[in-house]
């Protein structure tokens, strides 16, 4: 039996956004929180479900060894390559989605009053948003998502502006939200406040399903 009244919250943002932050967050108030980009790992590591078709259409190029997916490569190549990257995505999209679905599936079971989907990809596909009751974007300065992301990774500023390029504009996500959650210079306690106010009954509803978790 599954909560047809629980809320389905899609929640996305560009790289360095916070949103991870974000359903952090949910996840300490005890909302079950399913994570495209962990699933999208666990597909492409050692044994994963996407690895022999992989290997297939790209070749030996991408492997460090047979099994083993080089991610370095892989990234360069489908930032690179567009083409690449949407025969990429059409292998993966598939699996990731069966998984969150299952997922999903197995929280509402549970009650759960409301379940966070952490989709990177959420407006680049047409394929999320039908399947969620609303849609949070975190936002910030594009100057701030490259700061963030340079500071966590090590990357440069040309690479995290290329990863940018590759991802939605900053206008199709806010022109997608339902709702939007302004991460520029703030702390948790704010942002969490911010959520509050978005979502009044997240702060009733989590005492209860901690509870009853």
């Amino acid at each position: 039996m599954t909560n047809t009244s629980t809320l389905r919250l899609g929640i996305t943002g560009g790289i360095g956004s916070g949103k991870s932050t974000v359903c952090g967050l949910l996840a300490q108030k005890g909302f079950p929180v399913i994570d495209a980009d962990a699933i999208s790992r666990a597909c492409t590591a050692p044994g994963g479900a996407a690895l022999p078709a992989i290997a297939q259409a790209f070749g030996d190029a991408v492997f460090e060894a047979p099994g083993l997916l080089n991610r370095d490569a892989m990234r360069a190549l489908v930032f690179d390559q567009p083409q690449a990257r949407a025969q990429l995505q059409a292998l993966l999209h598939p699996m990731i989605a069966a998984e969150i679905e299952r997922q999903a599936a197995q929280a509402a079971a549970s009650f759960a009053p409301c379940i966070a989907f952490d989709i990177p990809l959420l407006v680049e596909s047409q394929r999320w948003r039908p399947l969620l009751d609303k849609v949070l974007v975190v936002d910030c300065q594009a100057q701030t998502q490259i700061d963030r992301v340079m500071q966590r990774s090590g990357l440069t500023a040309q690479s995290v502006q290329k990863i940018m390029a590759a991802q939605s504009t900053r206008a199709a996500r806010l022109q997608c939200a339902d709702y939007v959650l302004f991460n520029e210079s703030v702390t948790i306690d704010q942002i969490s406040q911010q959520l509050s106010a978005i979502f009044p009954f997240l702060e009733i509803s989590s005492r209860h399903w901690k509870n009853s978790a």
